[in-house]
């Protein structure tokens, strides 16, 4: 039995999908039991948190936080794609924007959007992925989504040559799609555009200082130190609040029965989610606090091994 679990982050390298990663770490840390929090395209680089073992229940608190991403577009051109892997649909030969502009103009994707899905991406149709259907020339309607930009800045405007170049860096809700928010960025400012660069600089609170390359993760394990650079279950929900539960009421915890509020320390509120733990500070799980009865419930609770 391997013994490996928790969140190890990866640097994705390009040209590999994020099935790519999670395949190649379950050669090297010879475990199956390995999930990935979010698909990045092969060209996309950067912060690939993935769960091992146990730590696979904490892949959809993992999804559902923000991400961040470092981003350059070119503006005077589109693809099919909405990227520079794609083929060329629409070219202008000369585009007049400002750095002025282009700052007015990202203001306005700050907040709640709406986005419609690429063509080429992995959402599904009547049981087909949109990218199969775009591999076959075929365009469908999509609806839009909505989705939130909470930050984007400005990191660089290059006015030069006939396609001048923008790198911006976005904070994001899940579903983004960031190549889609180059094209509209472009639209706002009146021309063509498409991305040529993207990299996720963080991923739920996990950032490219706790990553490891592959290279990495294969040095580590031979040497036996891999552990030492996971980090632990509970990091997947940081966002939730902790309580402490009293000592004769752990095992109580841990069988999944309800708990009295008056067992659990601080005062919990109704309707919330938690983390819980022992006075020891061992995690035991995600819990949640009945509307009614105050009651605090499992919903996934972690046994010691």
């Amino acid at each position: 039995m391997n013994a490996y679990e928790g969140i190890l982050p990866i640097h994705k390298p390009a040209g590999f999908t994020s099935h790519d990663v999670v395949a190649k770490c379950r050669g090297i840390l010879k475990m199956k039991r390995i999930g990935h929090t979010g698909t990045l395209d092969p060209a996309v680089t950067g912060v690939l948190p993935l769960c091992l073992g146990r730590a696979t229940r904490m892949v959809e608190y993992l999804q559902d936080l923000p991400k961040e991403y470092e981003a350059t577009l070119v503006l005077g051109v589109a693809t099919d794609t909405e990227d520079m892997t794609g083929e060329i649909i629409e070219q202008v030969n000369e585009v007049q924007v400002t750095e002025e502009d282009v700052r007015r103009v990202l203001s306005r994707f700050v907040g709640t959007i709406s986005q419609i899905p690429p063509m080429y991406s992995a959402l599904k149709q009547d049981g087909k992925r949109l990218y199969e259907l775009a591999r076959e020339g075929k365009t469908v309607e999509r609806k839009p989504r909505e989705v939130t930009i909470y930050q984007l800045e400005l990191l660089a405007f290059h006015p030069e040559g006939l396609h001048p170049r923008i790198s911006f860096r976005a904070l994001c809700s899940k579903g983004t799609y960031i190549r889609t928010l180059c094209v509209d960025i472009g639209r706002a400012l009146g021309v063509p555009a498409a991305m040529t660069e993207l990299k996720r600089t963080m991923s739920a609170g996990i950032t490219e200082s706790h990553c490891l390359t592959l290279d990495e993760v294969a040095r580590h394990a031979a040497s036996g130190s891999l552990q030492d650079y996971l980090l632990p279950v509970d990091r997947a929900v940081q966002h939730l609040p902790a309580h402490t539960v009293a000592a004769e009421k752990v095992k109580a915890a841990l069988q999944g029965q309800r708990l009295s509020p008056s067992v659990v320390s601080p005062a919990v509120k109704r309707g919330e989610t938690l983390r819980l733990y022992s006075p020891e500070q061992q995690f035991l799980g995600i819990f949640r606090v009945e509307e009614g009865t105050k009651a605090v419930k499992a919903v996934k609770v972690f046994l010691p091994e």
